[in-house]
């Protein structure tokens, strides 16, 4: 059984940056596919970015590309969103998911992939 802790969040101004934390436990990182997505009130959970286990092929929604980067320590068991010029719109409750398989990249974007979540850490931007 795999575990997710997120942590990381918080409220911050337009442009800022903050960066997400994602601890796995029950398996080591290497052998999970990463992904971060992102859910506000009265809206369907979002995609925002994903690593493969498998050469750590990573993909962004266009929304974040540019702005977002998936990264992982291994040694750590931990994965990373680094997440730089915030904006409102990036408001939510940002959520850590793993799968055990290997998706192709053009499944990274779908929730159903993924067997295991977190529970969520609450990033905020306003001004």
């Amino acid at each position: 059984q795999v575990q997710l802790v997120e942590s990381g969040g918080g409220s911050v101004l337009p442009g800022s940056s903050l960066r997400l934390s994602c601890v796995a436990s029950g398996r080591t990182l290497s052998t999970l596919t990463i992904a971060w997505f992102r859910q506000v009130p009265g809206k369907e959970r979002e995609y925002v970015a994903g690593r493969k286990r498998s050469f750590g092929t990573t993909n962004a929604a266009d929304s974040v590309l540019g702005r977002f980067t998936v990264s992982r320590d291994n040694g750590k068991n931990t994965a990373y969103l680094q997440m730089n010029g915030l904006n409102p719109e990036d408001t939510g409750v940002y959520y850590c998911a793993a799968t055990t398989g290997c998706p192709i990249t053009g499944q990274l974007q779908y929730a159903s992939t993924y067997e295991y979540w977190g529970q969520g850490t609450q990033v905020t931007v306003s001004s």
